[in-house]
């Protein structure tokens, strides 16, 4: 095994491993239950079955970007960026999906997924130190997260105040007087 990760299959298998784990963890973390269906949403929101092969699309073009840019320059310093850099971005990426379907929490999402777009303007600032295709891969993934934070938004304005955690408990009856 050491010799399947340490030679030039090791960067391919760890960057597919944990793009696997983004893509699973933020799709366990997404629920279309009955909150979510509720939720009043912009008329230009994307169907939810795009959203599934968009997401594969753009996390297959981001592991991509990571093998590309960790193969085009050896220096240990680029590389612990590259992964710190990955990494940082893996975790918001998951944190989202967490915050808007767990916690059915919209507005904080909203925060949150700024916090996502400027850990993907990192990427591509780490990455095209190493590589201009591995910037260009990312590219995609910038735009998605650009129309996801438009439809968040939407979706707060449209839903204030802030969705609860919980469905509202039903008001005792009102006393006649």
């Amino acid at each position: 095994m050491t010799t399947l990760l340490g030679g030039d299959w090791g960067p391919p298998l760890v960057t597919a491993l944990a793009a696997l784990i983004v893509a699973v963890a933020g799709g366990i973390a997404t629920r279309t239950d009955a909150w979510y269906l509720r939720l009043r949403v912009p008329a230009w929101k994307p169907p939810d079955w795009a959203f599934g092969p968009i997401w594969t699309v753009i996390i297959v073009m981001t592991a991509t970007s990571a093998v590309v840019a960790w193969n085009a320059d050896p220096d240990p310093t680029v590389r612990t960026r590259l992964v710190a850099a990955f990494t940082v971005n893996g975790i918001l990426n998951i944190a989202w999906s967490v915050i808007f379907f767990r916690l059915r929490r919209p507005d904080w999402a909203l925060a949150e997924v700024g916090l996502l777009w400027l850990s993907i303007v990192a990427l591509m600032l780490v990455a095209g130190q190493a590589s201009t295709l591995a910037v260009l891969l990312n590219l995609p993934y910038l735009a998605w997260v650009s129309v996801a934070a438009c439809l968040n938004l939407s979706i707060v304005q449209l839903n204030a105040p802030a969705t609860p955690l919980a469905p509202p408990t039903p008001s005792p009856p009102a006393r006649e007087a």
